[in-house]
């Protein structure tokens, strides 16, 4: 943590700045109080990159519309039942909330918001300590009602009041203090990690889209591990992702040192760092890179299907097919918490795949087999060649050596090959058009079998020409019973 000087001359800049100059000087003048919170208080203290501002104030909902229209065109309502008001203020998006408190009661999934009045009432209904913190403005007055400061210093995470009232006001805060641990890299306090462990079913009745927001941010971190093991020691994993605290029993065919679960967090540990390889090399900025959730959350849970496939045979252990098996589960997991289509369809495709190079260290493929390994990864191959060779972690060096030569040698093939037939574009050399007017036959059925061979014929003997092409066609035809 910087010192106290820097962090006020951070606090300083932030309110001298031009959009919370203005709102500061706007709410002071109708008489209200006005004040940065939370987050970004925390972030100044701590010399993070401030990113988002959260302002709140005395203000009601509508009397923050009314000073917000004096000093904007462009005023939204996010949420007045909330009595949140958002607004373009000198090309900032900000968004003001009234003082609130708000609980969850029984098996009700939306909060019940009441208004405060003061500061000090609103900063002892948030989350924990750390954000519990505002800087009253324009007079730059630090407020903080629960140890936040203190916390900050030791690097502890805990709730302003008892921690049992505060999970049961708002149960997602269980998860918050999970991606927090990670994202800062700081303690959840014992008192906060019993409550979290004694009240993870109150997690059902939070929404699976509010699950999934708070879980992506989690996995977001640069080290997200510490937070996932968290989730998983307290039970709270147990309540949306079942899938993963069921790796914890079952040993990998190497049981002789480690479990699937923590194979599963050490590979994705590896891909990360592989991930940022990866950009540095492609001397993108990595710090303005948005983390690849995709690769994440595939490099989680790319054995979920180890639990259902495991067989013990002759002495040993077989996961036989698990990579199809976790490829459904994975599916059926996501759709649950609500992800998009786009991001279920990447990650099952990535988990069915992810054996795929595993038996190329034994005997390299030929072209075709490369080939193929393109074509069925499609738009996932530099996702694939990372969760690849992030999934190796034997203790063995050598083995890990051979395998990581392997890859090599099969990303060298890849690129001769891309270069040779643009290889990221494997297609028939005949189009469905040309396919109908060779063969005389309308759109249907024969045409789709007839490309789906030449795809084939492409992928066994590379480009051959589209002459050669038509006169393959033709036989294959003929073979069928076509004239």
């Amino acid at each position: 943590m910087p010192s106290l000087a820097a962090s006020m001359d951070a606090l300083r800049a932030i309110a001298d700045s031009a959009p919370v100059a203005v709102l500061a000087t706007a709410f002071a003048d109708r008489g209200h109080e006005f004040a940065l919170v939370g987050g970004p208080v925390r972030d100044a203290l701590l010399g993070r990159a401030v990113t988002d501002l959260d302002f709140t104030t005395s203000a009601h909902p509508d009397e923050t519309r009314a000073v917000l229209d004096a000093v904007s065109t462009n005023v939204w309502d996010v949420g007045r039942d909330f009595g949140t008001i958002a607004a373009r203020v000198h090309g900032e998006t900000v968004e003001i909330t009234t003082y609130r408190a708000e609980t969850y009661r029984d098996d009700s999934r939306k909060p019940e918001v009441r208004f405060g009045k003061t500061i000090e009432g609103d900063l002892v209904r948030r989350d924990f300590t750390i954000n519990a913190l505002a800087l009253m403005l324009p007079d730059l007055r630090l407020v903080d009602v629960s140890g936040g400061l203190e916390d900050l210093l030791a690097r502890k995470i805990r709730t302003p009041g008892a921690p049992e009232e505060s999970f049961t006001d708002d149960p997602l805060r269980m998860l918050r203090a999970a991606r927090f641990s990670a994202q800062l890299g700081f303690e959840v306090t014992s008192e906060t990690r019993d409550s979290m462990e004694e009240l993870a079913e109150r997690l059902d009745i939070i929404s699976a889209e509010r699950i999934r927001d708070e879980f992506v941010k989690l996995l977001s971190a640069r080290d997200p591990i510490p937070g996932i093991r968290l989730l998983v020691e307290t039970g709270l994993a147990e309540r949306f992702l079942p899938e993963l605290t069921a790796l914890i029993a079952t040993q990998d065919d190497h049981g002789r040192h480690k479990d699937v679960y923590e194979h599963s967090l050490t590979v994705l540990r590896q891909a990360i760092e592989l991930e940022h390889e990866r950009r540095a090399s492609d001397a993108e900025d990595d710090a303005a890179a948005a983390p690849d959730l995709v690769l994440r959350i595939a490099s989680l849970l790319h054995d979920v299907g180890k639990p259902a496939t495991r067989r013990f045979e002759r002495g040993g252990v077989t996961f036989h097919h698990h990579d199809v098996v976790g490829a459904k589960l994975v599916k059926k997991r996501l759709r649950e918490l609500r992800f998009d289509n786009d991001t279920v369809k990447r990650v099952a495709r990535l988990v069915e795949l992810h054996l795929r190079f595993f038996g190329y260290s034994d005997q390299p493929w030929t072209d075709s087999a490369v080939r193929r390994y393109v074509r069925d990864a499609g738009d996932e191959l530099e996702r694939l060649h990372i969760l690849t060779r992030a999934d190796v972690t034997t203790r063995n060096r050598r083995k890990a050596e051979r395998l990581d030569h392997a890859y090599d040698d099969i990303e060298r093939r890849i690129a001769e090959l891309a270069e040779a037939e643009e290889l990221a574009a494997v297609r028939p050399e005949l189009d469905g058009e040309e396919i109908m007017a060779i063969l005389d036959v309308p759109p249907g059925p024969v045409v789709g079998r007839a490309y789906r061979y030449l795809l084939e014929l492409r992928l066994d003997e590379g480009p051959i020409g589209p002459e050669a092409a038509e006169a393959r066609l033709r036989a294959w035809y003929a073979e069928q019973g076509g004239e």
